[in-house]
């Protein structure tokens, strides 16, 4: 029979194969089909309805939506919002419904701008729906005071939520009507929020209106919407301070509202990130760090609370409690916008386009195309971001003589979202889920792992598009062979074995240096209070002892470890632990095991012959060792190997690949930046992300069915070559800049070109690196047999030979249909998602669909024994291994991997720029990862065209102060002298001379610290501890503990501490106490070495440091007066004008720096 195509076809043509039984199967190929009709350009089934709504005294009937809103000229805006909380960050229960909380409206403020001609000059404010966006042409405005429609604006409960979904909310926006009708952009209808007000940590909190701002009424702020265009660009100097911070609030909740806002932007509140440090570095001091930290979590409390309205540079402004720290709150939110922690995604950002540049008319350069291969997360995010910022630097760019560059979008599908797929089923007859929402099935991105703690889908899900979502519960069952449920506690006990096991395997992983951390007061920054005083020494001055701080904390026997097993993603709880092991024996006591006979309690586990004798290890290699040294220990069941061999399934489900093809040091490198919160899925389908922000606030140049063969770039960068982007189709592109997105399995496979090639730096990553593989059956259903109320339920599976207890036996097996993913309540039917993971995966890539089906249905008959399970009304099988467009789903680390190799990726090569999951080393195989890693080359593009944040000199002023005297020339003050060093002037104080000196010698230790590093240190007169005292030093919580259990232990009565560790001592192993004898031993070693070559160190170092020294004056010819130079070199011990004579071995710079050791 011949196949019958269907729309939203994956690849380039998706079959629908009629069986006998009457079941229908999808198979996902890769055959080119010339009449395959696009889903762009087909509708949506079912026209969506919206309830009727009243917000703002607008009123809103219902009615179905309009495509014309969507045309590609649409230009819309948002009004101006109080900021008050909009993304919620706790749930409840789940049956909860967000309510819309329509925000009061200041019209006066962030009004529509610009449009084109052939838009009508109509007004209305449209409401968001829970569903898809509705236009009413019929709506009015009333013609209302901005007091009169703020009065009347309140909470609405969400109607259209339903007990298996949430939604997320935002705000009423002011858009344009539109007469372009564009068919190709009719389907992409992302959402725009309505306002949510509950179930968040923040409390409401009042917005401020500049003073020159009066509420107006609508008509007449149509009118005076547009600014004039003899603007001039905004000098934060100019700017008013405190007009952001709210005066119905304490000070303490402000500060608990800005930390709570950094922590859900990935950023600590109480350090400064290390790029903000590298900025930061020589123009500021610790001082300081305290007020940039204030000024920075207040403007992200700003975007956390309204992600619909971009922060503009007067609210940056108005976070600051002083003009004194204007010049911070410049920098702060720079760096905060550059880098996409404010005014990302789909959302209206200032606009500096009306600012002209008359002056530079003339020397107008040719527009700049940037061109971004991919139309997955990372192309489509790196495209919006960029946009955004080009709309926001627009001024600045005109001062460079440069238009805003044009971006475009090349995908070599017919459809967005990449590896994020939402395949529509056959039949759109949906229940459980709102009615405008599509039946779809996750064909790649299933999982949404936790909105907490600064997932950037967060702001766009919830608080932009306002999607509705269904939070996912681990109340999952496992089914045995014979179809039986296993026992929970014996589940409990294997799944305990399997932590401790990975746990073991953990002793091998790679560790590197922790960063040099620069931390504020944070009792002052949980006061919402800023610093007093004077400027203290910059923090590049002052890096040494922080490095010192720093290996000292890298060197902390804790570390993240496993702490129990994350069924819904299968990677494991990080919690923090001891390095140190217990042994095998008593840990599986603990457990709950009992021990085989004849086995000896001290035994422990040896993985080195399989960790130091490879010469790749593998993480596979080690857990198996381990299982097979613990079979000595435990009287392991079948049972038990087929409960510890799903959750090795369950781990390769998690990195795409088998055990054995990951690497031991480094498989969980990412480990520690999980975000936090409960995992969900999208109902009506994962797409509706990249739709959306391909859509919104205004559509993005998109070109589909571009298939790139080779790219040429300019490999050096610096002589403004450009690069050519030769496609499929005979077809070039001409761009200034590429952002290349597409997956590692493409860049593996080499048939993407690249002239000049790709250098080796960059090749070597991409082969080490590894790109796994995932596949999936969909199972469509007219009607559940399983119990629709878990989120899924797990299969084990048996080994190559029944009741093997060999490990190796159940590699090829384990992973074949090891879970079920119920998505009932996301995709509307009745529908169950078969995994396929570790070699099942790739085995499925060249079974059939017929063997495929029958096999997971003979499974699912046999677990549901009581109840009739039919065949499948409708099927679908991924392979994604034969997409040519991905070649695979995510990148792992192999055994050859590097540290350091997905930064190697993200690195550009001349104007060839890198985005997608497999460039982001903190987030890896991941939706949100891949959306970071365009933010990330975004910035990466906006700083090559404006050059690095400009840094204000000095940052910060010194205290005002009043001078009374009747002197003529004013002294400089003492801090902006640290901050600033100049010459001398002619008159000047004996104070002010010194503070001028100090900061010239600060200046000059600074210089010298960047290029070579801090002075060596001279080791102490202890050549090493006594082992006794290491012991002590780990063990000090223990007896503590202990001596507080016996009510002995008090701040000064340590002795009964030590008493206790001395006792734990006596009960060690001697094997435990050789472990801290050999290590007694190696400190000494180093002891010694260290103090042998330590003079000669030193003598290189202050030879060095001279040079430098020189080199800095000989550049700087006036900083210091001959008497003044003369006397420093003096002061050194340096006889510049006796080359005979040595300098001093204890130079100034020991000087400077002693009391450090």
């Amino acid at each position: 029979m011949a196949p019958l195509r269907i729309l939203n076809g994956d690849l380039e043509s998706t079959k629908l194969h009629l069986f006998d039984n009457n079941t229908s199967t999808a198979h996902l190929d890769d055959t080119t089909s010339g009449d395959m009709v696009s889903w762009f350009t087909s509708p949506f089934k079912n026209p969506l309805k919206n309830r009727n709504s009243t917000a703002g005294g607008i009123s809103k009937p219902s009615m179905q939506h309009n495509d014309a809103m969507f045309g590609k000229n649409r230009i819309s805006s948002l009004g101006n919002v109080n900021r008050q909380s909009v993304i919620p960050t706790s749930h409840g229960e789940e049956n909860r419904s967000m309510e819309n909380l329509a925000h009061s409206i200041e019209l006066g403020n962030h009004l529509p701008v610009g449009g084109n001609q052939h838009q009508s000059t109509s007004l209305e404010v449209a409401e968001a729906s829970d569903g898809f966006f509705d236009h009413d042409p019929t709506a009015t405005v009333q013609t209302a005071g901005a007091s009169d429609v703020t009065s009347r604006m309140g909470s609405t409960s969400s109607k259209a939520s339903l007990p298996s979904s949430h939604t997320s909310t935002g705000i009423p926006f002011i858009k344009t009507e539109t007469k372009d009708n564009d068919p190709l952009l009719h389907t992409l209808k992302p959402r725009v929020a309505s306002v949510s007000s509950s179930s968040s940590q923040l409390s409401a909190a009042k917005s401020t209106t500049p003073i020159d701002l009066r509420p107006q009424r609508l008509e007449e702020t149509a009118r005076v919407a547009k600014p004039s265009p003899r603007a001039k660009r905004i000098s934060f100097k100019e700017l008013r301070p405190r007009t952001s911070i709210p005066q119905n609030l304490s000070m303490t909740d402000f500060a608990q509202q800005s930390i709570h806002a950094a922590y859900s932007s990935r950023l600590n509140p109480f350090a400064l990130h290390q790029d903000e440090y590298r900025l930061l570095r020589n123009h500021i001091c610790q001082l300081h760090v305290t007020a940039y930290l204030n000024l920075r979590n207040r403007i992200l409390r700003l975007w956390v609370r309204n992600p619909l309205v971009g922060v503009t540079p007067e609210e940056a402004a108005g976070c600051a409690t002083s003009s004194r720290w204007l010049n911070l709150a410049e920098v702060a939110y720079e760096w905060l916008l550059r880098n996409g922690y404010i005014n990302f995604g789909c959302v209206e950002v200032p606009d500096t386009s009306h600012m002209k540049v008359r002056i530079y008319k003339s020397k107008r350069h040719r527009r700049k195309t940037i061109a971004v291969v991919g139309a997955g997360m990372a192309g489509l995010g790196c495209a919006r971001q960029l946009e955004g910022l080009f709309r926001q630097y627009h001024y600045r760019l005109s001062l460079l003589g440069e238009e805003p560059p044009k971006v475009i979008v090349l995908e070599g599908r017919n459809r967005i979202g990449g590896r994020v797929y939402s395949h529509p089923l056959r039949n759109q007859h949906a229940s459980r889920i709102p009615e405008d929402a599509r039946c779809t099935a996750e064909m790649g991105a299933h999982i949404i792992t936790g909105f907490d703690h600064g997932n950037p889908l967060n702001m766009i899900i919830r608080g932009q598009l306002a999607l509705h979502y269904h939070l996912l519960t681990d109340n999952s069952t496992l089914y045995d062979l014979d179809g039986r449920l296993i026992d929970k506690q014996q589940d409990g006990l294997v799944e305990k074995l399997y932590n401790d096991i990975l746990d073991r395997a953990s002793i091998y992983r790679h560790r590197e240096a922790g960063p040099v951390i620069v931390e504020g007061d944070k009792t002052l920054i949980e006061a919402g209070r800023d610093p007093q005083g004077e400027a203290d020494a910059l923090l590049g001055a002052t890096e040494k002892d922080r490095m010192r701080e720093s290996t000292r904390a890298g060197s902390d026997q804790l570390e993240n470890v496993p702490g129990g097993m994350d069924k819904l993603t299968g990677k494991a709880h990080m919690v923090m632990g001891s390095r140190k092991k217990t042994a095998p024996a008593l840990a599986a006591q603990a457990m709950g095991w009992k021990l085989a006979s004849n086995v000896l309690v001290a035994r422990d586990l040896n993985l080195d012959g399989v960790a130091r004798g490879m010469e790749h290890p593998t993480l596979g290699a080690a857990m198996d060792e381990a299982v097979k040294q613990y079979q000595f220990l435990l009287d392991l069941a079948p049972q038990d190997m087929r409960l510890i061999n799903w959750h090795y399934a369950n781990l390769e489900y998690a990195n795409a690949a088998n055990l054995g093809k990951l690497s031991l040091s480094g498989h969980d490198q990412d480990n520690g930046n999980e975000f936090e919160g409960q995992h969900a899925q999208i109902v009506g389908g994962y797409q509706q992300v990249p739709r959306g922000i391909l859509q919104y606030p205004v559509p993005l140049d998109l070109r589909t069915r571009k298939v790139v063969r080779r790219i040429t770039y300019d490999s050096d960068g610096r002589h403004g070559g450009t690069a050519r982007i030769h496609c499929d189709d005979g077809q070039a592109l001409d761009a200034d800049r590429i952002v290349l997105t597409t997956p590692l399995g493409i860049l593996k496979e080499g048939k993407l070109t690249f002239d000049p090639p790709l250098p080796l730096w960059k090749v070597e990553p991409i082969n080490r690196l590894g790109f796994g593989l995932l596949n999936k059956i969909v199972l469509v259903y007219d009607k559940p047999f399983w119990d629709v109320e878990q989120d899924m339920f797990g299969l084990l599976r048996e080994s190559e030979f029944p009741g093997s207890l060999d490990q190796e036996d159940y590699v090829k097996s384990r992973g074949k249909f090891y879970l079920f993913w119920n998505c009932i309540k996301t995709s509307g039917r009745p529908v169950l998602i078969a995994l396929m993971a570790g070699e099942a995966a790739i085995q499925a890539e060249c079974t059939t669909d017929a063997d495929l089906v029958s096999g997971v249905t003979k499974e699912l008959r046999r677990m549901f024994q009581d109840s009739d399970v039919p065949p499948p009304s409708e099927t679908i099988v991924t392979r994604w291994g034969n997409d040519r467009f991905a070649r695979g789903t995510y990148s792992y680390v192999g055994p050859t991997s590097l540290p350091g190799d997905y930064e190697v990726m993200a690195r550009p090569v001349g104007n060839l720029h890198f985005a997608g999951e497999a460039t982001c080393g903190t987030h890896p195989a991941t939706v949100h990862g891949a959306y970071i890693s365009g933010l990330r080359a975004a910035a990466e593009i906006i700083e090559e065209l404006l050059g690095p944040i400009e840094v204000p000199t000095p940052l910060v002023p010194g205290p005002s102060k009043v001078d009374n005297s009747p002197k003529k020339t004013s002294q400089k003050r003492k801090a902006d002298a640290m901050l600033s060093p100049v010459a001398a002037p002619r008159t000047e104080s004996a104070a002010a001379k010194g503070a001028r000196l100090d900061a010239v010698e600060r200046e000059i230790l600074m210089c010298i610290f960047a290029e070579i590093g801090a002075q060596p240190n001279r080791v102490g007169s202890k050549k090493g501890s006594n082992p006794f005292l290491l012991y002590v030093k780990e063990k000090w919580e223990n007896g503590k503990q202990q001596a507080n259990e016996a009510r002995n232990a008090t701040e000064s009565n340590q002795k009964a501490i030590r008493g206790y560790i001395g006792q734990m001592w006596k009960k060690e192993c001697e094997d435990t106490k050789r472990v801290y004898k050999e290590r007694t031993e190696s400190l000494r070693l180093a002891h010694n070495e260290n103090a042998a070559t330590f003079e000669a160190r030193l003598a290189s170092w202050n030879e060095r440091a001279l040079e430098i020294r020189r080199k800095y004056l000989e550049d700087r010819p006036n900083i210091l007066s001959k008497e003044e130079e003369q006397s420093m070199w003096k002061q050194l011990g340096v006889h510049e004008h006796e080359p005979g004579r040595k300098a001093k071995m204890k130079s100034g710079y020991a000087l400077k720096t002693e009391g450090t050791d």
